[in-house]
């Protein structure tokens, strides 16, 4: 920052120190540099063969600014994808490198494929290739010590519920792990913390929206709350008379707005509009009303109500349907009705740094000396040695920063007796061979590694289109102002950040929730782009180009603007209490999912994820995208799934592929 300044900023404290920065040095890849002869770039004194993972100290999850989807992630994907990487196998250096699998994506999928394949063949020797500076894909860990404890945040993925219920070799997976859900949900999960204090749920309307900027505690619990309750509320809103009773109507009356259909005549309805025209033009709402809850989906599917359906957002629990007597056969998104699980469910439960244990523990588990401890509760505190992550001699072996350009079978794909894997890290180009292949990356990349798929396949996986959306963790200095305004949570349909929430209680093994207000905490802000009025990937293409176009500084002044307004009656100074920021990224985020809004059924044949997952020689595709569901039961079973189909060829020796 300089001293020219608007005043602004230094009153929002944009000039103050804080954990805003990258304070490690990660290693730019771009295709320009490609080729050109970079030396890796280290971090201790001069040794070229040492790679920033291999250095003393190197702590991925405590660097602050923008991370996710980080600087020197995704540039050289975005040259490979404009065709600036032609001929990177001629230029490439052979490491002499032989394996026998070669995982492309270190995520859930990637990490669960490692664990699959070693499990059939344990002597087998596997490299596995990330080009983030860390492990874990979108299940990312954000640490802070603050006050002199240590605070967690999820960067990116947070629980492993689903819909569905767990297929065995995803429970399988879980358990083999030590991680047991329901018992550590009963031990683990802290709810009550906030309760305790008298902290609930706020909604704040902004003045661009709703006319005044003002937040209003104590918001009933959606769907089960009475018309005095939601009447009681809703009289602190700043809201017409009719619009309240709409809310009030919504929420807690039990009227059929579709007389005279059957239960499977209404869900056909509601699977063809949106759940915004059903409030406008079904239930007859004011449109204000539509705008208070024009967010509510963005966290689940990363788009607003203009763009989901009315049924799924039935199967999500939204008001407005209590009167329909709706069969509890699922939604077409989701295996639940507002009545709760069918068939059991899954489980519901989340670390501290959310999904980012599971993959901790999958890397412990496939090189322990990485991470110490022997149990799901230890690895939550544990120490991660990242220089153990790639030392030569052990059987799997895990390289960062490291992104793959081609994924090449060994002659004829019907007959390959292996395959070639072309990856850059630190502006290099190397090559290694391998009895096999499997791509844990996202499906849209694919066809820019493996250019000789065939036609149909390819356009096939060009067809995923990403959620783009945005995690972000702020360290507060206390959270007093939470206490003094009553709420712990807050929707902001209006806002930058569209919801927001102080950390989820969770005690487990070595590791503490905070339980006083005057105490450091971390705060949960979430932030999906789209733009309404659009289908739901031409939202998320506008959310992912806005993403990338958005400085951190940007994001900075939102989220200190936005803290300011809606704190402001709590007495909250964003310069004195905000104490670090780290913006998780994501413009590829979540897997898509079927929406009927948009798209027709088709037979499970002819749907793109099938057609794009078929095994091509010895290169396997796993990864969310694969089984169009955005979940960690779904990357598990489509890694499962890759391996099969690997172990399913006749065996080569991984000498054999050289």
């Amino acid at each position: 920052m300089t001293d020219d300044v608007r005043p602004s900023d230094r009153a929002l404290g944009m000039t103050r120190r804080i954990d805003r920065r990258d304070v490690l040095n990660g290693i730019a890849v771009g295709l320009t540099a490609i080729g050109a002869g970079v030396a890796p770039p280290a971090l201790a004194a001069g040794d070229p063969t040492l790679w920033p993972q291999d250095v003393e100290g190197y702590d991925p999850p405590r660097l602050t600014g923008m991370r996710g989807s980080h600087p020197g992630s995704f540039e050289a994907a975005h040259g490979l994808r404009d065709g600036a990487s032609r001929g990177v196998e001629g230029r490439s250096e052979a490491t002499g490198e032989v394996y026998d699998l070669v995982v492309v994506g270190a995520g859930i999928s990637g990490l669960a494929a490692a664990r699959f394949y070693r499990d059939a063949r344990p002597e087998a020797k596997i490299l596995i290739l990330d080009n983030h500076d860390d492990f874990g894909g979108h299940a990312k860990r954000n640490e802070y010590r603050l006050g002199g404890a240590l605070h967690l945040m999820n960067g990116g993925t947070l629980g492993i519920d689903s819909p569905r219920p767990y297929s065995p070799v995803a429970d399988g997976l879980l358990q083999s792990l030590g991680v047991r859900p329901v018992e550590l949900a009963k031990r683990c999960d802290r709810d009550e913390v906030y309760a305790s204090l008298g902290l609930g749920r706020g909604v704040f309307f902004d003045k661009e929206t709703f006319g005044t900027d003002r937040l209003v505690s104590g918001a009933p619990t959606q769907g089960a709350a009475s018309w005095d309750a939601w009447t009681a509320f809703l009289a602190r809103a700043p809201l017409s008379d009719r619009a309240r009773a709409d809310v009030a109507r919504i929420e807690s009356a039990r009227i059929d707005y579709l007389p005279g259909l059957s239960s499977a005549q209404k869900k056909d309805r509601l699977s063809r509009i949106s759940y915004r025209d059903f409030l406008i033009d079904v239930a007859g709402v004011d449109p204000i009303v539509a705008d208070l809850y024009q967010t509510r989906t963005q966290g689940e599917w990363g788009v607003g109500i203009d763009a989901v359906s009315a049924l799924d957002c039935w199967g999500l629990s939204m008001p407005g349907f209590q009167g329909l007597d709706l069969d509890r056969r699922a939604a077409p998104r989701m295996s639940f009705t507002p009545a709760g699980y069918v068939e059991g469910g899954s489980y519901v439960f989340h670390f501290p740094d959310g999904n980012a244990s599971i993959a901790r523990l999958l890397v412990r588990d496939l090189i322990p000396a990485a991470i110490p401890g022997a149990t799901c509760e230890d690895v939550v505190t544990a120490q991660a040695d990242y220089a153990a992550l790639d030392r030569p001699g052990q059987t799997v072996r895990l390289r960062l920063s490291s992104l793959c350009l081609r994924a090449r079978n060994l002659g004829d794909p019907k007959a390959s007796r292996g395959v070639v894997v072309t990856y850059a890290r630190g502006g290099r180009i190397f090559q290694v061979r391998a009895g096999a292949c499997v791509l844990a990356s996202w499906n849209m990349m694919i066809p820019y590694l493996v250019p000789d798929l065939p036609a149909a396949q390819k356009a096939a996986l060009h067809k995923v289109v990403k959620t783009p959306l945005v995690y972000t963790t702020v360290a507060l200095r206390d959270w007093t102002a939470f206490h003094r305004l009553g709420v712990y949570s807050i929707i902001a349909p209006g806002g930058y950040h569209t919801s927001m929430r102080l950390n989820w209680p969770v005690d487990i093994g070595g590791y503490r929730a905070e339980r006083s207000p005057d105490r450091p905490i971390l705060l949960h802000m979430t932030r999906t782009p789209c733009r309404p009025g659009l289908s739901e990937f031409d939202q998320n293409r506008a959310g992912r180009a806005d993403l990338l176009a958005t400085p951190f500084e940007t994001f900075e002044r939102e989220i200190r603007a936005q803290l300011a307004r809606t704190l402001v009656d709590g007495g909250f100074d964003p310069a004195r209490d905000i104490t670090g920021i780290t913006v998780n990224r994501w413009p590829h985020g979540y897997a898509p999912e079927w929406n009927p809004l948009w798209e027709e059924p088709l037979p499970i044949n002819q749907q793109p994820n099938v057609i794009g997952r078929a095994r091509f020689g010895r290169i396997a595709i796993a990864n969310s995208d694969s089984g169009a569901a955005a979940y960690t039961d779904c990357a598990i079973d489509q890694a499962h799934r890759a391996v099969r189909d690997l172990l399913a060829i006749e065996p080569l020796a991984a000498k054999n592929s050289a």
